[in-house]
């Protein structure tokens, strides 16, 4: 038979509490100003599903530090499980089992009896507890799951971008038709258990990757943890999910001659991707970034560039002569107008973000299929063998600190670190041949 309940647990302000000592301040600060309590789910008798209660609290929240405040939770916790092993319904009358039981825990927390209660499951101990209250039934207007899932992702459209946004939706609306084939989104929101996430994303990884898997876990993540942000749901099931080991993917560097030949290519086929290659290579722009780029962001008196990169709103980059002197005159044109679309520099084109960026990939695998390459390779290559070549070309003169420190001014990347970890990413930085050393 399936068991009348699941818990007690212990919400902790959204926190790891065994890795407390772990956390920064601020962190701690932050789990400590929200509300902790006890939870446990109990069997509807009438619809045979698991129904959250209401939240225990008894006052715990007025302690103001992790040890006190948890103490008296774990009490709050071990008295209910008790009293549910006992036979606790909160959906009867329970007046014979609080005069037999309460009553008996409350003599024992003001320590007026020599014979605590015992568990079957404890050893006799003499423990302070908190008066575990009555339970009441969770309220009548819960949400469901599709409709806490709709309003999650209402408030994420607000603060994504178009392009984050489209693919956020698209895997949290994938999650909604598998359970509606699998159970019912209609089911009310407490309803939703760890291991409905958790079968979910073993079909995921089963039909795709391990790699898509993690992405919609992660996904499914941010939506739950705005829901429980707004208190439709106690606790984010899907951040206690593992991550897979997965192999990442990245586009390759081109060696010297298939760069030379690939752009050799695009100059006799294709003027207006050869430029948008250019912009790439010599401003070390991610192709989105290309995508986004308006007359109005090139600023070519005061050789600035202003692009709208994916690490902040707008970052500002030179604009090398040599790229100015490629460019044909922009002086009347629309500063409203992209600077790359599929038939001209400098025009209108009403396209969502993804279509300007699919336009130029599909551009580009004509390319690719003429050289017959593989998917190692893409427009993302030729940052990365700019980036390979400039600081292999840095390195002959100064030391690999200095040589750091000047790329970091050119790529935009924030810190050391982060351009550090770039170049391991890309093997921008090989050894010197060392065959003087084999014997």
């Amino acid at each position: 038979m399936k068991p009348n309940y699941s818990g007690p647990y212990i919400y902790t302000g959204n926190v790891d509490i065994q890795l407390w000592s772990t956390l920064s301040k601020l962190t701690k600060e932050e789990a400590l100003s929200k509300e902790w309590y006890v939870y446990f789910s109990f069997r509807n008798p009438q619809t045979g599903k698991l129904v959250r209660q209401t939240n225990i609290k008894t006052g715990v929240n007025s302690l103001k530090t992790k040890k006190e405040r948890y103490a008296k939770l774990e009490t709050i916790k071990d008295n209910l499980l008790f009293l549910l092993k006992k036979g606790f319904n909160p959906y009867v009358d329970n007046s014979i089992l609080e005069e037999k039981t309460l009553q008996k825990l409350d003599t024992e927390i003001n320590g007026t009896t020599a014979n605590p209660v015992i568990t079957a499951e404890k050893k006799p101990e003499k423990i302070p507890v908190a008066k575990v209250p009555k339970i009441k039934v969770v309220i009548d207007n819960e949400k469901s799951i599709k409709e806490a899932f709709q309003f999650g992702l209402k408030i994420k459209q607000n603060v994504l971008g178009a392009t984050s946004y489209s693919g956020f939706q698209g895997r949290i609306n994938r999650f909604l038709t598998w359970l509606d084939e699998n159970g019912s989104s209609s089911d009310k929101i407490s309803t939703l258990e760890k291991k409905t996430f958790i079968t979910y994303l073993n079909s995921v990884l089963e039909n795709t990757s391990a790699s898509n898997r993690n992405n919609t876990r992660t996904d499914l993540s941010a939506l739950v943890q705005t829901i429980v942000d707004n208190e439709l749901m106690h606790d984010n099931y899907v951040k206690s999910i593992n991550v897979l080991k997965s192999a990442p993917e990245r586009n390759k560097t081109y060696s010297v001659t298939q760069e030379k030949d690939i752009l050799e290519y695009i100059e006799q086929n294709d003027a207006i991707l050869l430029l948008y290659i250019q912009f790439i290579t010599y401003n070390f722009l991610r192709p989105v970034e290309v995508n986004r780029l308006k007359i109005g962001d090139l600023d070519l008196e005061g050789k600035k560039l202003f692009v709208r990169a994916k690490n902040k709103a707008v970052k500002v980059k030179i604009i090398p002569q040599k790229i100015i002197d490629l460019l044909p005159d922009l002086s009347s044109m629309d500063p409203n107008h992209y600077l790359f679309t599929p038939t001209a520099i400098g025009a209108e084109w009403e396209a969502e973000e993804n279509n300007r960026r699919d336009n130029f990939s599909k551009k580009f695998k004509l390319v690719k299929d003429h050289f017959k390459l593989n998917k190692d390779y893409g427009l993302y290559s030729f940052r990365h063998t700019a980036i390979t070549n400039l600081y292999r070309e840095i390195r002959k003169i100064k030391t690999p600190h200095e040589a750091k420190s000047i790329l970091m001014g050119i790529t935009g990347h924030q810190t050391i670190e982060a351009l550090e970890k770039y170049l391991r990413y890309i093997d921008a930085e090989l050894p010197d041949d060392y065959s003087h050393l084999l014997k």
